[in-house]
């Protein structure tokens, strides 16, 4: 491969708190905005002041079939209950070779969704899990 390849057929790499939750086949949403309030300033009919305010972060979206690292989820589910806490996580792009691609680093995370498979006899598609994270910032990866 060469330093210019795309990174096509990459999957991702989940680490929460320095737990590796496995790989996974497919990450959306990632991402940000800068929300911008507008401010009309009297006698300056020329243009609009567009201000930036605050940033949002979009939750992030990792979906996998089910692996036996499905388990290591299973563990950090088990203990929402006893208290939810904000960490961090770090999220890799991966070569089909496992070589890292690209890396971000997640502040302040809070797993708010985990969806399971559905069962059935009509179905004949693979059994997936997801994991939905929030989170309120970027973190500089080494």
């Amino acid at each position: 491969m060469t330093g210019t390849d795309p990174g096509t057929s990459i999957h991702f790499r989940l680490r929460i708190d320095g737990i590796d939750l496995g790989d996974w086949s497919s990450c959306d949403g990632l991402g940000c905005e800068v929300e911008v309030e507008q401010h009309q300033e009297g006698g300056n009919n020329g243009f609009v002041w567009q201000l930036p305010s605050r940033v949002r972060y979009t939750n992030v979206t990792l979906t996998r079939p089910l692996i036996p690292d499905t388990a290591k989820v299973a563990r950090l589910l088990s203990a929402l209950p006893q208290g939810i806490t904000r960490g961090t996580a770090q999220i890799a792009a991966l070569r089909p070779d496992r070589a890292l691609l690209v890396q971000w680093g997640l502040a302040d995370v809070v797993l708010v969704r985990w969806t399971g498979p559905s069962f059935g006899p009509s179905r004949s598609e693979a059994a997936t899990e997801s994991i939905e994270l929030a989170y309120n910032g970027f973190l500089e990866v080494g």
